[in-house]
């Protein structure tokens, strides 16, 4: 996914069990990625739709190539690499450690196949369990890192495969039983808040990227920020009311993409005979009206957020809103792959705020190549806040920023309204 970096120093004076549960948590987050992709075909696991998207095969062994690159093969010198080659077909955007094989081209990388992809997970698994006892403070770090990293890449295989098979006229499914619906969320509800100086970003107690600090303080003005996520029923009376025609709503490089893309609906809507449908991990569905309206563009929520006469929050506002209250919302443990809404301000889908990504004051990127894993990307990319049904629980805290491009429509992205009060 995009975010990402690297932590405080985790566990340095260990306790033998402390070590013992994050060789647990390493185990469960593996078996996690092998678990969504345990229905696929050979042919779904090859699938890329477009260079921003990687196939669920590459995505298994990418998350295997971390391990072995930045623990195994620096801490453990008797490690041997499964195969020297895969330094370059899995390695991402790691410039400091070697070639890549080309990003728009991993859809052609027939070989290795799906099973040495698998085996290739078990050599690792079993390296690292050989190979933990004696790991020093630092491989703990990364590892705990590299736990983090595979959530993030859990949640762009869904989204990644979500989009490759939204081509099929089949609209194949990737979630198994009935389609939940969303509940109606009832009347408005708005969170005023004063405002003034607070403290943002992580506090350093637990595991944070290093995009997620330093702490600093930030100045307020009062604000209300909406309760509820803006639904599809919202979504189509901008959609009726011209939103998509009336050009002084949008950003004048929105506008020129729009019109470029011929955007007239969210990503995976389609007209149908009667009424609109929306290309979901259920396959092909009747648009839900209460459900959050997802798969939009930074343009048009930014365009949404206008014609309602609101505007999209600041990614400080999104975080002083939730505050120190528990993580509650709608994530993929849940099991419901498609957003149902409610009043929680976690989850469901991604919101949009009107953060550009940036470094936080006195920021500073990781030494080494993990440094390259934040910094570098601090350009022309938006901040999302607050996790949606694809995201692992577990990844997700006040102080996580997400990013991405401004015209970017794949993840499951949606907003929530804000207004100055």
């Amino acid at each position: 996914m995009s975010s990402a970096a690297h932590s405080a120093p985790y566990l340095v004076d260990a306790a033998p069990d402390e070590r013992t549960d994050l060789l647990g948590a390493f185990h469960t987050v593996r078996g996690a990625s092998t678990a969504l992709t345990a229905h696929l075909s050979l042919e779904d696991m090859m699938l890329q739709s477009m260079e921003d998207a990687s196939p669920a095969k590459w995505h298994l062994g990418h998350t295997s190539w971390f391990f072995e690159t930045f623990i195994l093969s620096h801490y453990v010198p008797s490690y041997t690499p499964f195969d020297p080659t895969f330094k370059e077909v899995f390695n991402s955007y790691y410039v400091s450690v070697g070639a890549r094989h080309a990003r728009h081209a991993r859809g052609l990388l027939s070989r290795p196949s799906a099973a040495d992809v698998l085996h290739y997970r078990a050599h690792i698994e079993a390296a690292i369990d050989a190979s933990f006892g004696a790991l020093p403070p630092a491989a703990l770090d990364l590892l705990e890192l590299g736990l983090h990293h595979e959530r993030q890449h859990q949640e762009l295989l869904l989204t990644d495969l979500l989009h490759a098979l939204s081509f099929s006229p089949l609209y194949p499914a990737i979630a198994q039983g009935d389609v939940p619906r969303a509940e109606p969320v009832g009347n408005d509800i708005w969170h005023r808040f004063d405002g003034g100086l607070a403290s943002f970003g992580h506090s350093g107690n637990g595991f944070a990227f290093d995009n997620e600090g330093p702490q600093h303080a930030q100045h307020l003005t009062p604000f209300a920020l909406a309760g509820q996520l803006v639904t599809n029923a919202n979504w189509r009376a901008f959609m009726a009311d011209g939103g998509y025609e009336t050009p002084l709503l949008w950003l004048s490089d929105g506008w020129t993409c729009a019109q470029k893309e011929s955007w007239d609906a969210p990503l995976y809507w389609h007209r149908g005979d009667d009424d609109w449908q929306r290309f979901s991990a259920y396959g092909l569905i009747d648009i839900d009206p209460n459900a959050p309206v997802c798969h939009i563009s930074f343009y048009e929520a930014d365009a949404f957020a206008r014609w309602a006469g609101a505007r999209l929050p600041s990614e400080y506002e999104m975080e002083h809103a939730v505050g120190d209250q528990p993580i509650v919302g709608r994530f993929v443990e849940d099991g419901a792959l498609t957003p149902l809404g409610g009043h929680a301000l976690y989850g469901d889908v991604w919101a949009w705020t009107q953060s550009s990504y940036a470094p936080y004051p006195r920021y500073k990127a990781v030494e080494g190549p993990v440094g390259e894993y934040n910094g570098k990307f601090m350009a022309n990319q938006m901040v999302l806040r607050g996790g949606s049904c694809f995201t692992p629980r577990g990844q997700i805290r006040a102080s996580y920023r997400n990013f991405f491009y401004p015209h970017q429509r794949w993840q499951m992205s949606g907003l929530r309204l804000a207004k100055d009060i």
